[in-house]
């Protein structure tokens, strides 16, 4: 019996009740995997399905993994499905999943400190460096994704740029007027992340980007010079490899010798489009990568690993340690013990308190091997391919946006001799992709590319395959023929 007025432990008075009960819940997540394709893909969450008081009283595990199966797990998201193609998002594993489990398990926190979950890290760290061709005095660190590692990035430019001395006296005592630069086709993330630095989204440059919706050199130029000549100081250069729309890969090779020229620090923001690195005959389109001073991407997207599992690579980690390390007494290091270890990854981002994220991603790579998620890119890519050219050969369809990876841009256009004019398909074709999403077997996005409204098909999932791409062009011209007969009655 526990002593008064101290309460007992949380775990569990008899082992093999949960032992019995956890593996019935596992069978049940592996069930729910194996017959994704068998279920909607999307259900609206009923309101208020969740509605409560705050539990004061325990609940029987099962009974509440009941409620999880009945209220939780049939409303979610949809991206594990294969026929989820609304945003770039991966579909996650069976091997992620259990890693994930294991990490939980673990409960390790990886802010630092000498243990093992901090070797994981630094051995996907060096996965990631060679993978991209980056020196040996790279470092780098799991972050929730790469809306967070963009900022992180923009934090070490500015440090970078200003000094250290930044830090304390703060950007106004600086005295100088810092201007990035990115394309028009640059995820909003970017100018997100100046808004949090402190420098501001006026402080960002968008330039305007040619037909293959990549940044135009010339006019990144003439940006620069003007700024120059006004008395700005230029000292950010962002890059993408994957745009959100389309998934355009800017002149990496040419931003980067432009960067050099102009002493900027050159940024990549490689969401998703990044790990194509891992296949062979898709890494010579990433030719310049290895030129960046730091990159963000997510294992997450293309890597398949479940969510988050966002990373940023820094060509020099000195970078990183001038811009977030700390000597706080509680953070000091030791000789020996569990304080010790040379290396901690509170050093070198915001976050003390930090999940095991690294865990699931080493499962993945090591499980399946870096070859295999490759095949996969290689296979998403193909897909997004064939459903371009099934696009191509409707009448009723057109494509909106060049298609150089994974994502497809297209809209439903009017079938017959007839053509809808703009403003109808754009809302046409609005209506086509919530009504997709309510019939639950496919999931396509909005975007809207040259003032368009077009249907966006992200091929990001492993489970994806030449049935999903046929049921979401299938389903467009029923649905958008439909709704001409309804116009015309």
């Amino acid at each position: 019996m526990p002593e008064p007025g101290i309460s007992a432990s949380l775990d569990p008075a008899d082992w093999s009740d949960i032992r019995r009960d956890g593996h019935r819940m596992l069978d049940d997540m592996f069930d729910h995997m194996e017959t994704l394709r068998d279920r909607p893909l999307w259900r609206a969450p009923p309101p208020g399905e969740l509605s409560e008081t705050l539990p004061r009283t325990p609940t029987g595990l099962l009974d509440v993994h009941e409620q999880f199966l009945r209220s939780i797990l049939p409303y979610a998201s949809g991206n594990a499905h294969p026929g989820f193609m609304g945003w770039v998002q991966g579909g996650g594993t069976p091997v992620g999943m259990l890693a994930e489990m294991l990490a939980a398990g673990m409960n390790a926190n990886a802010g630092g400190r000498d243990h093992m979950a901090i070797e994981v890290e630094r051995q996907m760290i060096a996965w990631t460096r060679d993978l991209f061709g980056f020196p040996a005095t790279a470092s780098g660190l799991f972050v929730t994704g790469t809306s967070a590692a963009n900022f992180i990035g923009v934090l070490a430019a500015r440090t970078r740029a200003l000094g250290a001395a930044v830090r304390g006296r703060g950007l106004t005592a600086m005295g100088r007027h810092l201007i990035a630069y990115t394309s028009d086709a640059a995820h909003g993330c970017i100018a997100q992340a100046m808004e949090m630095s402190g420098l501001g989204r006026d402080q960002l440059r968008r330039i305007p980007v040619d037909a293959e919706q990549r940044m135009r050199i010339d006019l990144l130029r003439l940006a620069i010079d003007t700024d120059r000549a006004a008395g700005l100081d230029p000292f950010l250069l962002i890059g993408t490899a994957g745009t959100v729309d389309v998934g355009a890969i800017d002149d990496l090779p040419a931003l980067g010798r432009l960067a050099a020229d102009e002493r900027l620090h050159f940024h990549i923001d490689g969401a998703f489009g990044a790990l194509a690195m891992l296949a062979p005959g898709l890494a010579p389109g990433l030719a310049g990568i290895d030129r960046a001073d730091s990159l963000a991407f997510d294992w997450h997207k293309w890597g398949q690993v479940p969510y988050d599992s966002g990373f940023l690579l820094m060509r020099d980690g000195a970078w990183l340690r001038r811009t977030f390390a700390a000597d706080e007494a509680y953070l000091r290091r030791a000789e020996r013990g569990l304080a010790g270890g040379d290396w901690w990854p509170c050093d070198y981002g915001p976050d003390l308190s930090r999940g095991f994220r690294a865990l699931k991603t080493w499962f993945t790579l090591k499980t399946y091997g870096a070859d295999a998620i490759g095949d996969v890119i290689v296979r998403t890519i193909a897909l997004a391919r064939h459903l371009a050219a099934r696009v191509a050969l409707e009448p009723a369809l057109e494509l909106l946006g060049p298609v150089p990876l994974n994502i497809v841009c297209f809209g439903y256009r009017g079938a017959g001799t007839g053509r809808l004019n703009a403003g109808d398909a754009d809302r046409l074709n609005a209506e086509i992709v919530a009504d997709l999403h309510e019939a639950g077997r496919v999931a396509p996005s909005l975007t809207t590319i040259g003032g368009r409204t077009a249907i966006r098909a992200a091929i990001v999932n492993h489970r994806t395959a030449v049935e999903d791409v046929e049921a979401l062009v299938t389903s467009v011209l029923a649905l958008g023929r439909a709704a001409e007969t309804r116009l015309a009655a």
